[in-house]
């Protein structure tokens, strides 16, 4: 190395470095900013540092006034458009940052579902499963009196086997929806059968808790939808409001058409539901602490209708209202 060549290696040094540890100090109060203003400053030293050993460096080689002037004008284009590219980078990286962030949140919050899901499943299997163990071995011992006992022990057998089934029901319809393989076949759908159908079916669950069931009259509207998804969404309402209303208690159907669509609403009596539990009431395998000392599902009723709601371009919410709580289905006119 010459020593010419040595001179301007320290001049560009020398008007550079300076603009380095200027970086590096910004840098390290911009620690706690965002991705964006970081990877800005980082490629606006850069830049920066280039521009000023250039200028540096080319006032110390005495070239003429035309000369330096195409230089500097260079020096300033090239130093313009790397900072807008930088700000561009810097704001690209910050919205994957953020992506990347939110993505790692719903995956945890779908591994901490699928966790809490399989603790309530693995807990609601082995009740029944234990009971059918023991009955089967007691019929099998032939330990029983008589024909009476024997036809208990049947009826019971057959009752934890429909258990079973409507749990294993429910996780196919949910692992259906999830997996996005769910198809519908729409049609013009009566909200009126629908809740007539349904409350039907609740009712010897209501009889039995002494729940009353109503219907408020008049038109019931039309919806575009799929009659056994949406029946079984009315369905789910209605079961979990005769589950958690108390003896004596009211359940009310109520529908209308407003300026969004149609709207269904059921309102329960359970005296409702904490506000810090209201966003998880549709979470899957969540029932909340009242829910717990219930005899109650594996609490996937809840999340399966706000799927088929979801499935048919609806929305469904709940609100604490009067005695209890109001879930209200909101879905497209046909």
């Amino acid at each position: 190395m010459t020593r010419d060549d040595l001179l301007v290696v320290l001049i560009a040094a020398g008007w550079s470095v300076p603009v380095g540890l200027a970086g590096a100090l910004a840098l390290r109060l911009l620690r706690r900013r965002s991705v964006t203003a970081n990877v800005s400053v980082v490629v606006l030293v850069a830049v920066l540092a280039v521009v000023a050993g250039v200028v540096g460096t080319a006032e110390a080689m005495f070239l003429s006034a035309h000369d330096l002037a195409v230089v500097l004008d260079v020096v300033v284009v090239a130093g313009v458009t790397g900072l807008v590219a930088a700000l561009a980078l810097g704001r690209r990286l910050g919205r994957q940052s953020v992506w990347q962030q939110e993505a790692l949140r719903r995956e945890r919050a779908v591994e901490a579902s699928r966790r809490e899901l399989v603790a309530w499943v693995s807990h609601d299997l082995r009740t029944p499963l234990a009971g059918l163990r023991a009955m089967s071995e007691a019929l099998e011992d032939g330990v029983l009196d008589g024909p009476a006992q024997v036809a208990e022990y049947h009826r019971r057998i057959r009752r934890e086997t429909e258990r079973l089934t409507r749990l294993v029901d429910d996780l196919f319809e949910l692992s259906r929806i999830q997996a996005g393989a769910l198809q519908l076949h729409l049609d013009r759908v009566s909200l009126g059968d629908l809740v007539s159908d349904a409350v039907a079916a609740v009712a010897p669950a209501a009889a039995a808790r002494r729940v009353v069931v109503q219907a408020a009259p008049g038109r019931w509207p039309t919806v575009a939808g799929s009659d056994p998804e949406l029946g079984r969404v009315v369905r789910n309402l209605l079961a979990n409001a005769v589950r958690h209303t108390p003896a004596d208690g009211t359940v009310r159907v109520a529908a209308g058409t407003d300026g969004g669509g149609a709207w269904l609403a059921v309102q329960d009596a359970c005296g409702g539901i904490p506000d810090a539990d209201l966003p998880r009431v549709f979470d899957v395998a969540f029932r909340g602490e009242a829910a717990r000392s219930r005899d109650g599902g594996a609490g996937l009723g809840l999340a399966i209708a706000r799927g088929l709601v979801e499935a048919h371009r609806g929305a469904i919410e709940v609100q604490n209202a009067g005695p209890g709580c109001r879930f209200v289905v909101r879905l497209p006119v046909a």
